[in-house]
C-alpha cells in the first residue's frame, strides 16, 4: 500500500477496506485516506447498454482475485493484532508464577527451608532475599545493578545512596533497608515498584 501498487491488491472495494484499517491502526482518519485514495481514481466510463457475459476464464480470474484480496485482508488484521499484543506485553511488567509452591505446603505443613541471609551491611544498603522465583531489576544510584528471573533462595546485598526497586512476584521477596526488615512489599503475583534513600 505504501507503494500504492492498487492492481496487487485487487478492486477499488477492497482497497478502501484496507486503507480504513490501516488508517485506525496508524491512528488516522480512515475516511480522508479513503477520499485522497478516491481521488486518484479515473473517472468511470459510461454505462454500456449491453455487457456480453463473462467467459469462464474472466470469472476464474476474478474468483482468484477475490480470494487473494481476502487472504491479504485476513494477514493485515493478523499483523495488527499481533503488533497490538506485543505492544501490550512489553509495557506490562513481567510476573513471574510462583512454581507451584500449594502442592509441596499440602504434602508437608512444615515452612520452606530458610534461604541464606545475606551481608545486611548496616547503613547505605539494600539487601534482598528471594523465598519464592521472581523477576525483579534493581537501580543503584540511577545505574541497574541487578536485572532479570531470579529463583527462590537467590539473596544480594546493594550499597548506594538510594535504590530503585521493581518486582514481578512482590509476595516472594524479602526487603532489609540499613539492616532492617521491611518485609515484603505486596502479595503473591503483585508487581511493585518502590524507591528507597539509603
Amino acid at each position: 500500500m505504501e507503494e500504492e501498487n492498487w492492481d496487487a491488491i485487487g478492486a477499488p472495494v477492497y482497497i478502501r477496506g484496507f486503507l480504513r484499517t490501516y488508517a485506525r491502526y496508524l491512528k488516522l482518519d480512515p475516511e480522508e485516506a479513503v477520499a485522497e485514495f478516491n481521488a486518484t481514481l479515473p473517472e468511470p466510463p459510461p454505462p454500456k447498454s449491453f455487457e456480453p457475459e463473462r467467459s469462464p476464464a474472466s470469472r476464474s480470474r476474478g474468483l482468484l482475485l477475490i480470494w487473494i484480496a481476502g487472504t491479504v485482508a485476513v494477514l493485515l488484521v493478523a499483523f495488527v493484532v499481533y503488533n497490538e499484543l506485543a505492544l501490550r506485553s512489553e509495557q506490562g511488567a513481567v510476573a513471574v508464577a510462583s512454581a507451584a509452591p500449594t502442592a509441596a505446603t499440602s504434602a508437608s505443613p512444615s515452612p520452606p527451608a530458610p534461604s541464606p541471609t545475606p551481608t545486611l551491611g548496616g547503613t547505605s544498603s539494600l539487601a534482598l532475599v528471594l523465598s519464592a522465583p521472581s523477576w525483579l531489576r534493581v537501580t543503584v544510584d540511577g545505574n541497574v545493578s541487578m536485572e532479570g528471573t531470579f529463583p527462590a533462595g537467590t539473596s544480594k546485598t546493594f550499597h548506594g545512596k538510594s535504590a530503585l526497586v521493581r518486582l514481578g512476584n512482590a509476595g516472594g521477596v524479602e526487603v532489609y533497608v540499613d539492616g532492617k526488615d521491611r518485609g515484603k512489599l505486596g502479595k503473591a503475583g503483585d508487581v511493585v515498584e518502590q524507591a528507597f534513600t539509603l
